[in-house]
C-alpha cells in the first residue's frame, strides 16, 4: 500500500483560508479528503479521478473548498477558503482502489494519519 502524509493543518479564525496537502509515497489512483471530529463517524469531504478531470465535494464545502492533484509530484492538495467553526476536524488524505471516486470509505485501502484543522475566534 502506499503511504500518505498530510500537512498544513492549523489555528485559523473564520473566514479565513488553508491548504492542506497530502503526499504519497507512489502511483494512486482515485484520492480524497475525508474528516472527522471526536465521537463522530469519518465524514467524506471531496474526491478527485486519478486523472483529475472528476470531482465530488460534500454540500456543505462547494463553492469554498477546491481538491486537486499532481501525480508527477505525487501530491494532492485541499485549498480551503471562508473556513467555518463547523469545519473544525482532523482531516485525513485516503488513496482509492481504482480510478473512479467514491464517497464511501470503504472505497479507500490507504489512510494519512490525519493533520488538526481548527477554526476558531
Amino acid at each position: 500500500q502506499v503511504q500518505l502524509e498530510e500537512s498544513g493543518g492549523e489555528l485559523v479564525q473564520p473566514g479565513n483560508s488553508l491548504r492542506l496537502s497530502c503526499a504519497a509515497s507512489g502511483v494512486t489512483l482515485s484520492m480524497a479528503w475525508f474528516r472527522q471530529v471526536p465521537g463522530k463517524q469519518r465524514e467524506f469531504v471531496a474526491a478527485i479521478s486519478w486523472t483529475g478531470t472528476n470531482t465530488r465535494y460534500i454540500d456543505s464545502v462547494k463553492g469554498r473548498f477546491t481538491i486537486s492533484r499532481n501525480n508527477d509530484r505525487k501530491m494532492m492538495w485541499l485549498q480551503m477558503n471562508s473556513l467555518k467553526p463547523g469545519d473544525t476536524a482532523i482531516y485525513y488524505c485516503a488513496a482509492g482502489k481504482d480510478v473512479n471516486i467514491n464517497t464511501d470509505t470503504t472505497y479507500y485501502n490507504s489512510w494519512g494519519k490525519g493533520t488538526q484543522v481548527t477554526v476558531s475566534s
